[in-house]
């Protein structure tokens, strides 16, 4: 008879991942607990709001004040996924404001068509905030920086060119009106400071588009940009390539504060030109070799963005900028991760136990008969088929968004469908759905006789009754799963991630509505690879670690094709396969690992309880709410 303790302990070695994860994130960002978090909400105009996080030495105070960064992600990030550039410069004694751009994270929408360039994505107001702020006494407003990466790098190129010169005025004094402690004080005037632009420095990451006369013009601060060598979207750039040396982008940006003498007709990599003091320095990166989407996770891009702001605020540090500890956290929340979706099987087990759920467990089918030559090369052609409709529908969906969804394709705030990125991925899901369903029809019927169907379709029989229950014990689950997840953020101020996938905490409410609309459409997708999983690929003789790893290369390799379709294109000629889908193709990053996972989950929630539909269920919630509370929404909330 096997100890009381051994029936849980799943669910101990799920919560103890969790724990240990966490707390070594939280240990890590903290520099051991020498660092504050506090997250807070900054209300802005026209009944706009910014989430962030103030990342706070404890040395700082009134007396002993330290310079201060704003980091804004890139498109399709939220502020925990810039934990590289925080950690790093925590550190070396800089305090950090990291946001949720507009439309992104727990931010709400933006009201401005152009705001990047009006706003900066929520920058803006941010540092507006700080100068004025009596909350931010510990800061040296001489020393106010900005950082981010792609849409984040833009949006702090056009932030500093909207500050330009600007000194600090003293303010009237008015009251903030946000709704967090660190920002419910009145906003009194700062110390008056001369001759000093409002944002001393800026670290652009991953962005040249817009590095035009226009913008460079109007530019008083120091600035360093970094680009991949190998950035996907190079091709938009004006001669079509990532080397910046002769890029029109960077002689304009170098040449703007050089004198008629002194201008260079190439940019030489790495290179401190102007003057740090006179706030005309500019330094060009070319972080290499690199993409566009692993820039924030290089060892190297993090080196350039330490240089840089230890030179433009004249930081002595004895950290070196190759000492670095982020990827450690980056470990860190990945196994709590692992410990979250681990989380999801005994959770469910002890679910079903319960009186109300225990009619959902029925026994086992029987697995079909062993391979003979003919279901031998029936599983392989099916195999291959399917890549194939995989690979070719995800391309197609992209181009139909566009189409189906115009309004949120244009970046505009709509109830219909209003994640752009996701409309591709829900719209293939969709169809590749529908396409697994279709030949799952062709197969079982082509190959069993009407006698026999009834049996071998055992684990697709249920009722409404059963299905009513299934729905229920599936959101039971999801919302155990995201419980612990609220309660691991509220302690640590972490939650799961590892690089491109993520589960975040910091989410409104409003995408609780907007998972309405998506995931009826997703469930088609998840309950069709559930059935692939659990009906037709159960083997006698074909051992159960290989059945799921089938299944598992089943359901990527056709995206992982993409990829490598995309990336050996772009290795052998400088330029993507598929250009203006580059970003969408860039999401498969995160989406890839998720869909060679899914079978292993649907495979275990199917021996739970001899049926289909609970895996389907439980999957698509967790996984679909990682997605959607992962994008840009353009809900008007």
């Amino acid at each position: 008879m096997s100890k009381p303790a051994s029936k849980f302990r799943s669910l101990y070695i799920a919560l103890s991942l969790i724990l240990i994860g966490s707390f070594g994130a939280w240990w890590i960002q903290t520099g051991s607990n020498s660092v504050s978090v506090t997250g807070f909400t900054l209300p802005t105009s026209s009944d706009q709001w910014i989430t962030a996080d103030l990342y706070r030495p404890k040395n700082a105070t009134s007396e002993n004040k330290i310079p201060l960064v704003v980091i804004c992600p890139g498109y399709e990030r939220s502020k925990e996924a810039m934990g590289s550039y925080v950690t790093e410069l925590v550190r070396r004694d800089i305090a950090v404001v990291v946001i949720d751009p507009y439309s992104q994270g727990a931010s709400s929408a933006s009201r401005e068509k152009r705001s990047a360039s009006l706003e900066g994505y929520g920058l803006v107001p941010m540092i507006e905030y700080i100068w004025n702020s009596s909350n931010f006494d510990f800061v040296d407003k001489t020393r106010i920086g900005a950082a981010g990466y792609s849409a984040g790098g833009n949006a702090t190129l056009q932030t500093a060119s909207l500050f330009g010169g600007k000194s600090a005025k003293k303010p009237k004094s008015k009251k903030s009106g946000t709704a967090h402690p660190a920002t419910s004080a009145a906003v009194v005037a700062p110390e008056v400071i001369k001759s000093k632009p409002k944002l001393a420095a800026a670290f652009v990451g991953g962005y040249v588009l817009t590095l035009t006369p226009e913008v460079l013009s109007s530019i008083h601060s120091n600035v360093a940009v970094d680009y991949a060598d190998h950035d996907e979207g190079a091709y938009r750039t004006e001669l079509g390539t990532a080397d910046l040396r002769k890029a029109p982008e960077a002689l304009r940006f170098v040449n703007a504060v050089l004198s008629p003498e002194e201008t260079v007709t190439e940019v030489e990599i790495g290179k401190a030109y102007g003057n740090v003091n006179k706030q005309t320095l500019r330094i060009v990166y070319n972080t290499g070799p690199m993409i566009h989407p692993l820039l924030p996770y290089d060892t190297v891009a993090v080196s350039h963005l330490i240089s840089f702001f230890s030179t433009a605020f004249n930081l002595t540090t004895t950290i070196a900028v190759t000492n670095q500890v982020w990827y450690l956290k980056e470990i860190c929340t990945l196994i709590a991760l692992i410990g979250g979706l681990w989380l999801l099987l005994p959770i469910t087990k002890l679910l079903l136990k319960l009186d109300l759920f225990k009619s959902l467990v029925h026994p086992i089918p029987a697995k079909l008969p062993r391979h003979g030559i003919k279901s031998y090369v029936r599983f392989w052609v099916t195999f291959i088929i399917s890549a194939c409709i995989a690979a070719w529908l995800l391309i197609r969906a992209i181009g139909l968004t566009s189409t189906l969804f115009p309004t949120a394709s244009a970046g505009l705030q709509t109830w219909w469908f209003p994640e752009r990125m996701n409309n591709a991925i829900m719209v293939w899901a969709f169809l590749n759905g529908l396409a697994g369903l279709t030949i799952f029809s062709i197969n079982f019927f082509s190959t069993t006789k009407a006698g026999e169907r009834h049996k071998k379709a055992e684990g697709l029989h249920t009722s409404v009754k059963e299905l009513v229950k299934t729905l229920f014990l599936a959101l039971s689950v999801a919302a155990s799963f995201y419980v612990v997840l609220f309660i691991v953020y509220g302690i640590f101020h972490t939650d799961y991630r590892f690089v491109f996938t993520a589960a975040p905490a910091a989410f409104p409410v409003k995408i609780l509505v907007v998972a309405l609309e998506y995931i009826p459409f997703f469930l088609v997708f998840y309950l069709s690879n559930s059935i692939r999983v659990n009906i037709t690929s159960r083997f006698e003789g074909q051992k159960e670690w290989v059945s799921r790893l089938l299944m598992g290369l089943a359901n990527s390799v056709g995206l992982f094709t993409i990829l490598a379709i995309q990336y050996s294109h772009l290795a052998s000629s400088g330029r993507v396969f598929w250009t203006t889908e580059w970003i969408h193709i860039d999401l498969l990053f995160g989406i890839t690992p998720m869909m060679f996972i899914l079978p292993y989950f649907n495979r275990s929630f199917f021996l739970l309880t001899g049926r289909v539909y609970l895996g389907a269920c439980i999957t698509c919630f967790v996984f679909i709410m990682m997605m959607l509370t992962s994008n840009v929404c353009y809900i008007p909330l």
